[in-house]
C-alpha cells in the first residue's frame, strides 16, 4: 500500500517562498506520475504539476509556470515543490499525488495548508 506524506506547508507574504515535500512509501512500481493538485476554499481541487517517472518530463499549470519548480529524488522517494513569487491566489490545501501507471492505483495524502497573505 503506498502511503503518501506531505510536509511544508505554511503561512508567507506576498512574494514570499515555500518548499513542500511529499514522501512516498511504499512505493515499488517503475512508473508512475506523481505530481501537486491544489484546492482552495470553495474550489474544486486543480491539476498544479506532475512529473513522469520513466522519462523526467513535467508537467505545470499556466498559472505557476514560472514560479513553481518540481524536482525529485529517487533515492529517497520523495518529490518537492519549491513555490517562489507566490500570489494570495495560491492559498489552498496542496496534496501529493500518485498513480501508479502498472495498476493504475491513485493514491493521495492528507494535504498541507499553504496561504498567502497580500
Amino acid at each position: 500500500q503506498v502511503q503518501l506524506g506531505e510536509s511544508g506547508g505554511g503561512l508567507v507574504q506576498s512574494g514570499g517562498s515555500l518548499r513542500l515535500s511529499c514522501v512516498a512509501s511504499g512505493l515499488t512500481s517503475d512508473h508512475y506520475v506523481m505530481g501537486w493538485y491544489r484546492q482552495a476554499p470553495g474550489k474544486e481541487r486543480e491539476f498544479v504539476v506532475n512529473i513522469i517517472s520513466t522519462t523526467g518530463n513535467t508537467n505545470y499549470a499556466n498559472s505557476v509556470k514560472g514560479r513553481f519548480t518540481m524536482s525529485r529524488d529517487y533515492a529517497l522517494n520523495t518529490v518537492y515543490l519549491q513555490m517562489n513569487s507566490l500570489r494570495p491566489d495560491d492559498t489552498a490545501v496542496y496534496y501529493c499525488n500518485v498513480l501508479d501507471m502498472r495498476t493504475r492505483n491513485d493514491y493521495w495524502g492528507q494535504g498541507t495548508q499553504v496561504t498567502v497573505s497580500s
